[in-house]
């Protein structure tokens, strides 16, 4: 209990960081399993308790120790040329980021990325050319860019890399390398606008390590999916994101 305290923020109670280090785990076993779902589930989990300015960043640093983690139990089904095109996207995109610094209606990024999500899971497939080095180099510009404002990218980018891949541990183990670039540069990015990482650096690191167990059994479930079924499964589950967003969307405009 004594070492509990120790890792927990003044701004979160032992209950609250007990049920957020076990949403860690499960929600790190639905995306190594589904491919995708845990990193919003948990940023909700999270703005639920958490102070508003801490969300991001943290969220930002907890789901770079996961991918982390995800990326080397996946390391041998990594495509490497898909995240050779990522990661100068990842510095153009995060590197515009830091220096706008602006903050974008909520609606229309919420709109945006749930369109794009249900266009890449039910919509005609894109033409080869999108999935070429211009192709996801763009990708990740504008999902780096919008993530250091959101959080909230990573069923576009998963949705993106789906339709590149059908094999599910080359989807899921490509994706989770992809989001640990993006999720990187989020350090140096708050760091520099002064949200103090130290304050809240042990309960991260505990939130990675739960993380770390859930992937471990999630890869575990993985192993037992057919690839068809992963896919089908994939996409019920980024459309669930996506028409969550588009609530969200509605809530921020007002439109009902």
């Amino acid at each position: 209990m004594e070492v509990l305290n120790q890792l927990i923020p003044e701004s979160l109670s032992l209950p609250v960081a007990v049920f957020l280090l076990a949403s860690s785990t499960i929600t790190s076993m639905i995306t190594a399993s589904l491919g995708a779902g845990g990193g919003v589930l948990l940023l909700v989990l999270m703005a639920s308790w958490m102070p508003p300015a801490a969300i991001i960043p943290v969220h930002g640093m907890i789901q770079l120790g996961s991918n982390v983690g995800r990326a080397a139990l996946t390391w041998r089904n990594i495509d490497w040329r898909v995240i050779a095109a990522f990661l100068p996207g990842v510095i153009v995109g995060a590197a515009l980021g830091a220096l706008l610094l602006v903050n974008l209606p909520a609606h229309i990024w919420q709109l945006t990325i749930a369109l794009f999500v249900l266009y890449l899971c039910w919509g005609p497939a894109l033409p080869k050319g999108a999935f070429g080095a211009p192709g996801v180099f763009l990708a990740s510009a504008l999902t780096s860019f919008v993530s250091l404002f959101v959080g909230a990218t990573g069923p576009l980018v998963a949705a993106f890399i789906k339709q590149i891949h059908t094999d599910r541990f080359r989807t899921v183990a490509t994706f989770a390398t992809a989001m640990t670039l993006q999720h990187a540069p989020k350090a140096l990015v708050f760091g520099a606008a002064g949200f103090m990482f130290f304050e809240w650096l042990p309960f991260i690191l505990a939130m990675i390590a739960c993380g770390f167990a859930g992937t471990w059994l999630g890869l575990h479930v993985l192993r037992s999916l057919s690839n068809s079924k992963f896919t089908l499964i994939f996409n019920i589950v980024l459309t669930a994101l996506a028409i969550r967003l588009l609530w969200q969307a509605n809530l921020s405009a007002g439109w009902w």
